[in-house]
């Protein structure tokens, strides 16, 4: 008897299908796309270290709410909580640049820890763009700033500021407070700027927002940028940021996006 291996369908790796299981996702070339982002992640070694995955697949606000890494709905599980003018499609998530946020609950000195790095995979980043990609401030010695400043991007810890420069349109771009003397942004080319200036201010206590800074509980500093994959971790060196960009960057080339 030939037994057809397809009928008994397509064996997805076990935390892609949680994600797919809780979010309702649908589509081969989402779900693939997906599970080998997944897949490479846990090749990269840098799986364990995320504590927020968002791919924003799936073309409406429900689909792209969902925390990969914990899909649960939940604020504890760091799913997101879109607030002001979205636009959602297949492309992503564009905020309006007025009042478009979206609310991670993630908080970084509890949640994440004295290190964290920031992935961010934006299409229709210009070089007269501006804003926030990601931030948060609740004093000036508790600040978590990823923003574009004209032609460069710049990640900001307490105490250190590194500037990305040549900037690189649209793409990923990141940033690391990899340890207390290491602090680096990283432009969609891989190319990288850093600061090694010593530090040992704590992270901010409050909730990353995205598409604006959340200063002290307030949304401000909007930005209207196309959201299509962000992530946020324990501290990455400079080698996983490189494969944290690879794997983002060809994660949303699956998607033609």
């Amino acid at each position: 008897m030939i037994i057809n291996p397809y009928s008994f369908g397509v064996a997805y790796d076990p935390d892609a299908q949680a994600f797919f299981t809780a979010s309702g996702l649908t589509g081969a070339t989402n779900l693939n796309a997906v599970n080998q982002l997944v897949l490479d992640l846990k090749a990269a070694s840098i799986w364990t270290k995320m504590k927020a995955i968002y791919p924003m697949v799936g073309g409406t606000a429900a689909l792209h709410k969902w925390n990969l890494k914990d899909p649960q709905d939940l604020d504890a599980a760091y799913r997101l909580v879109f607030n002001g003018g979205w636009t959602h499609n297949s492309t992503g998530a564009l905020a309006n640049g007025i009042n478009g946020y979206a609310n991670t609950f993630l908080i970084p000195s509890t949640n994440i820890g004295s290190t964290i790095a920031i992935g961010s995979y934006n299409s229709n980043i210009t070089s007269i763009s501006a804003g926030y990609i990601s931030g948060c401030q609740n004093a000036t010695s508790q600040t978590l700033r990823h923003q574009i400043i004209t032609t460069q991007h710049t990640f900001r810890t307490p105490n250190l500021s590194s500037n990305s420069t040549p900037f690189v349109a649209a793409g990923f771009n990141g940033g690391s407070r990899f340890s207390t003397t290491l602090c680096y942004s990283m432009s969609s080319n891989g190319t990288t700027a850093s600061d090694t200036t010593t530090q040992t201010n704590a992270l901010p206590t409050i909730p990353i927002f995205l598409a604006a800074l959340n200063n002290g509980g307030s949304a401000g500093n909007f930005s209207a940028l196309y959201f299509n994959t962000y992530c946020a971790s324990t501290g990455l060196s400079i080698a996983e940021m490189q494969n944290l960009r690879t794997a983002m960057t060809t994660f949303n080339t699956t998607l033609g996006r």
